[in-house]
């Protein structure tokens, strides 16, 4: 594993702490966590071909009619037919596919990061532009809940009908769409989503256990965070070896379970005492 440099931890944290967090900005960041060649550089490269985009939409959208539609056929017409953005089955065995440099470089992701694009593309170009968090599938949203449109990046871009959404979710969960489900993605909701799919494709791969590392101590870095990740972060330590700050950290998320559950933080306090005890 690559030793993570301090500053652009700080740097992550600074973002997600701001009024209003830069979402291409933490995603590059996330992307350096995995690359340790992505530099300033890499990223401001990265940020300019958002930019250029941003200028091919301003004029796409010149001689077309004003709307969520049209913007949103606009944006599909740019990224997923002249460009190819879009994604397939076979790009969720990639890490690639949920780093926002890489996406850009190859056009290809799943369906979050391609969202991420179609949101920071329309944003440079003052679009209004929001993420749109279904079960098992992101999309993006254009216009207000009373004319919303909703779009699938994944698929190019391909405008979404109600019941497209509705065979979406009930493919996912079983259960009908919920109004809430339709509620704007802010940059942090987004950001965790993203850390969420790296910790499951490094789940699967327990060789990759350092990506799960960083992947968890970027998400304790969220304002709003569970103090089960505290837990999830100490197991991975112990896996890799680190068994006395293992220890630490599963002591102490014991104290902070043991104002509502004290059975489980003194199995956690043994856990604790176990992982010590490899030391020897």
């Amino acid at each position: 594993m690559h030793p993570q440099s301090p500053e652009r931890r700080r740097l992550f944290a600074d973002q997600v702490r701001s009024a209003r967090p830069d979402l291409a900005q933490l995603c590059l960041l996330i992307g350096a966590e995995a690359d340790p060649a992505l530099d300033d550089v890499g990223m401001r490269a990265a940020r300019h071909i958002l930019d250029r985009l941003a200028d091919q939409l301003t004029e796409l959208l010149s001689d077309r009619p004003a709307g969520p539609r049209p913007r949103a056929l606009a944006l599909a017409d740019l990224l997923g037919t002249r460009y190819g953005f879009k994604g397939s089955p076979g790009d969720y065995q990639h890490l690639s596919s949920v780093l926002l440099h890489e996406v850009l470089r190859r056009r290809r992701g799943l369906p979050i990061l391609l969202s991420v694009v179609w949101i920071e593309v329309a944003r440079r170009a003052g679009v209004p532009v929001h993420g749109v968090a279904l079960p098992g599938h992101f999309v993006v949203g254009f216009g207000t809940r009373d004319e919303q449109v909703l779009a699938n990046p994944f698929a190019g871009g391909a405008v979404l009908s109600r019941a497209d959404a509705e065979l979406m979710v009930a493919g996912a969960t079983g259960a009908p769409l919920a109004p809430s489900m339709l509620n704007p993605a802010g940059p942090l909701d987004i950001v965790l989503r993203i850390l969420n799919n790296i910790r499951a494709w490094a789940a699967a791969r327990p060789e990759r256990s350092d990506v799960a590392l960083w992947a968890v101590e970027l998400s304790l870095l969220l304002p709003a965070h569970s103090d089960r990740l505290h837990y999830d972060r100490a197991q991975l330590l112990v896996q890799r070896g680190d068994f006395l700050t293992g220890a630490l950290e599963i002591e102490t998320y014991a104290d902070t379970l043991a104002a509502t559950d004290e059975a489980a933080a003194v199995l956690l306090r043994q856990e604790a005492h176990g992982a010590r005890a490899m030391l020897n």
